[in-house]
């Protein structure tokens, strides 16, 4: 039987508000659960979707762990919480629940490639829309939830816009999101909004320490990951950290012309972690920047140089996940750090 992670303090404030809302009867069919990658929008819906399926809840309204749907919940399929990893890759593709009114949109695999799709596709959206309409099994809620949902392609949306309209009564429709933007307005109007955000730094660096890190590490990661205690996380357990030091020092180099951006490229793309260095790359543009402003030094040629880099990273990073070769994207972009 498999355990939910707790809930992290900014997830539980966005945890109390939907249960008020479920509670008052408040909760539409359809939400939008929007936020930054990692931090935690998958478990937050989890959670949510416990205590909407549970037959006989407590007194407070969360999920009792003892009835059918509990016990089922428990034992559903588990899977990466990155919706992308953070060297662009895709994660592990969702599969079935074992819970019968559960259900799980995503990446599904190509059966002609036997790969991840980079998106979901209309026959994933026509079958969660038949799902809907069907009586729930176990005989109270049903919920459906898609992630990531700004990877749903033009013609899902015109599918998925349907059955938005069509509301059931207890049947529930989570769409989970890193880009809302990418989404339709016709799609992003229908639905209730639940909004993720970055906590306060004493409530992030404390939540790190109970992850277990030391003081020290915690708040370079922090600060690396500009406050964001999920991607902080990740790089604190990982070598995110030393990869972040190593692309600083390439960067130096490039710019006082110690080395080639063929040499460094080279090392970039050949582990198949250059989305991740590139998220480096930008992070270090954007330090830069609010550096020299701090210090009063707003030279414009110099802050349009950072400025360009920054989007030139993260303009390289959306072309990592196209067709386009890997190696003259980075190259390209590391160009813009020579003299």
């Amino acid at each position: 039987m498999s355990l939910l992670p707790a809930l992290a303090p900014w997830q539980q404030r966005v945890y109390a508000h939907a249960a008020g809302a479920l509670a008052a009867g408040q909760l539409g069919h359809a939400s939008l659960v929007v936020g930054p990658p990692l931090l935690g929008k998958r478990v937050l819906v989890e959670h949510l979707a416990r205590r909407v399926l549970c037959l006989t809840p407590l007194g407070d309204g969360e999920a009792c762990g003892a009835c059918r749907s509990c016990k089922l919940f428990a034992s559903r399929a588990q899977f990466d919480p990155v919706e992308m990893r953070p060297d662009g890759t895709l994660a592990q593709p969702w599969g079935h629940s074992a819970h019968p009114d559960l259900v799980f949109i995503g990446y599904e695999v190509n059966a002609k490639t036997g790969k991840p799709r980079t998106e979901i596709v209309i026959e994933q959206i026509r079958a969660l829309s038949e799902k809907l309409t069907l009586t729930p099994r176990l005989g109270g809620a049903q919920v459906v939830i898609v992630d990531p949902a700004d990877a749903i392609n033009y013609s899902a949306f015109n599918a998925l816009l349907k059955t938005l309209e069509e509301p059931q009564p207890g049947r529930y429709l989570w769409l989970l999101s890193s880009n809302p933007a990418r989404l339709p307005a016709t799609i992003r109007s229908r639905c209730q909004r639940l909004e993720l955000r970055l906590p306060p730094r004493d409530e992030s660096l404390a939540w790190l320490h109970a992850l277990g890190h030391d003081a020290k590490v915690a708040q370079e990661a922090l600060e690396a990951a500009r406050g964001h205690p999920g991607l902080a996380a990740h790089w604190a357990s990982g070598d995110g950290l030393a990869l972040r030091r190593a692309v600083a020092q390439d960067a130096e180099s490039l710019q006082r012309g110690q080395v080639a951006p063929a040499e460094v490229v080279q090392r970039w793309v050949a582990d198949g972690r250059g989305d991740e260095r590139l998220q480096h790359l930008a992070e270090l543009a954007l330090h830069q920047l609010a550096t020299a402003q701090e210090h009063g030094l707003t030279d414009p040629a110099r802050s349009r140089t950072l400025a360009r880099r920054f989007d030139d990273a993260n303009r390289a990073r959306g072309l990592l996940r196209t067709t386009v070769r890997a190696d003259l994207t980075v190259t390209e972009t590391l160009l813009g750090w020579c003299r």
